[in-house]
C-alpha cells in the first residue's frame, strides 16, 4: 500500500469539507485524507501501517497530519466511506504535532522522526526563529556562543545562514573556531529533544541578545558623546584615557569627528556646509577656533565672501565661551545632516578607507 493507493481510493469532488463549528472549508487533499485514516487507525495500528510506507509517503502524510486541525465526523465519515470501510463511532478526530511525533517515533529511527519533524515546525515556528537569529549582528552572535557549549554551537550555526556562520565563527579565536568546525563535520542529526531545548532557549534570549551593544556601536555611541564635550575637558581628559585603555580610546578617536575635522572635508563639501547654516553660526564658530583651521575656511572662499567673513569676524568683539561651542555643534549636525542626505560625504580615519596607489 503507498499513498497513491490510498489517495485513488479516497479521490472524491473538491466540495468543502464541514470542521467543528459547521462552517465550510476547503475540501481534503490526499494526503490529507491519509492523514485521516491513520488517525482513526489509532496510534498503534496506525504506526504498524506507516512501516509499510517509504520515507518520502511518511513524511508527506506527516507535514499533512501536523496541519490537519479538528475533522469532523461528517469529514471522516466521506474519507472512510470512499476508502470502503464504515466509522463506527462516529466521532472526531484530531490532528496536531504531538500526534504526528507520536506516530512516528514509534516506526522511524531518532534521527529520521528529527529530520522531519524540524521540516514540520519550520513552517510554524523554527524559520522564523533562525531567520531572526541569523539576522543578528554577527559579533553579538559570537558573544553568545562564548558561553556555550561546542556541540551547542555547532548546533546552532549548522541552523543559520552558512554567510553568517562563516563571518560568526574567526570571531570565536581560531582554537574554539577548529573545535566547533570539527563537530558541525562529524554531526549527524541532532537528536530532536536537544534541538527543541537549543530553540526555546534562543526564543527567550533573542530579544536580549539582540538589545546588547557591539564594542563597535559603543565605540560610537562614546564618540558621539566625546563630540559634544567642548574642547578644553575633552583635552582634560584624553592624557588619562590613553593611558588606562590607549587601544580602545584610540579606536573611538577615530570614529570622532570634531569641528577641526570640518579641515578633512573636501572644498566643494565644506562650503555647501558653510552655506547651509543660517545666521551668525559660522562667524560665532570661527570665533573660537584655531588660526590653522580659520585660514583653511578662508582658504575654500571667494575673496569677497571671505572678506566679509573676515571682517564680520573683527567686528564681532568679544562672545562667550558656551556661545562659540553652541555654534560648533550647530555645524557638525549640518554636516551629520548633509551626511545623511549623501548630499556631502564625512571622511573617514580608518584604515579600510584609506586610498591605495
Amino acid at each position: 500500500m503507498n499513498t497513491e493507493t490510498i489517495e485513488r481510493k479516497t479521490t472524491m469532488p473538491q466540495r468543502a469539507a464541514t470542521v467543528g463549528s459547521g462552517l465550510p472549508t476547503p475540501g481534503l487533499r490526499g494526503p490529507e485524507k491519509a492523514a485521516v485514516l491513520f488517525l482513526c487507525l489509532g496510534e498503534d495500528r496506525g504506526s504498524e501501517l506507516m512501516k509499510k510506507l517509504s520515507e518520502d509517503e511518511i513524511r508527506k502524510i506527516s507535514h499533512a497530519m501536523a496541519g490537519l486541525g479538528v475533522i469532523s465526523s461528517v469529514s471522516v465519515e466521506k474519507v472512510m466511506r470512499e476508502f470502503g470501510e464504515a466509522v463506527a463511532h462516529g466521532g472526531s478526530v484530531v490532528g496536531s504535532f504531538t500526534m504526528a511525533e507520536s506516530m512516528l517515533k514509534k516506526v522511524l529511527p531518532e534521527d529520521q522522526v528529527s529530520s522531519i519533524l524540524r521540516e514540520i515546525r519550520g513552517p510554524l515556528q523554527e524559520r522564523d526563529l533562525w531567520a531572526r537569529f541569523s539576522s543578528l549582528n554577527p559579533t553579538v552572535i559570537a558573544n553568545y556562543l562564548r558561553s556555550e557549549h561546542d556541540q551547542t554551537a555547532a548546533a546552532i550555526l549548522t541552523n543559520v545562514e552558512m554567510s553568517v556562520a562563516a563571518a560568526v565563527l574567526p570571531l570565536l579565536g581560531e582554537e574554539r573556531m577548529v573545535a566547533i568546525i570539527e563537530r558541525m563535520v562529524r554531526m549527524d542529526a541532532v537528536p530532536h529533544h536537544m534541538m527543541r531545548q537549543i530553540e526555546e532557549t534562543l526564543s527567550r534570549d533573542i530579544a536580549t541578545v539582540a538589545s546588547q551593544p557591539t564594542v563597535a556601536e559603543r565605540q560610537k555611541r562614546m564618540a558621539e558623546l566625546f563630540n559634544r564635550l567642548d574642547n578644553d575637558t575633552f583635552e582634560k581628559l584624553t592624557p588619562s584615557l590613553e593611558e588606562r585603555m590607549p587601544d580602545s580610546f584610540q579606536a573611538i578617536r577615530q570614529k570622532m569627528f570634531t569641528f577641526d575635522d570640518l579641515i578633512r572635508l573636501d572644498t566643494q563639501s565644506l562650503v555647501r556646509v558653510m552655506r547651509t547654516v543660517e545666521g551668525n553660526t559660522l562667524p560665532m564658530a570661527l570665533k573660537g577656533a584655531k588660526e590653522h583651521v580659520k585660514e583653511h575656511f578662508f582658504g575654500c572662499l571667494p575673496q569677497r565672501s571671505r572678506d566679509m567673513l573676515q571682517e564680520e569676524l573683527a567686528t564681532m568683539g568679544g562672545v562667550r565661551a558656551r556661545d562659540v561651542r553652541a555654534a560648533q555643534s550647530a555645524m557638525l549636525d549640518t554636516v551629520r545632516q548633509l551626511a545623511s542626505e549623501e548630499l556631502i560625504v564625512i571622511p573617514s580615519t580608518t584604515e579600510e578607507d584609506e586610498l591605495l596607489n
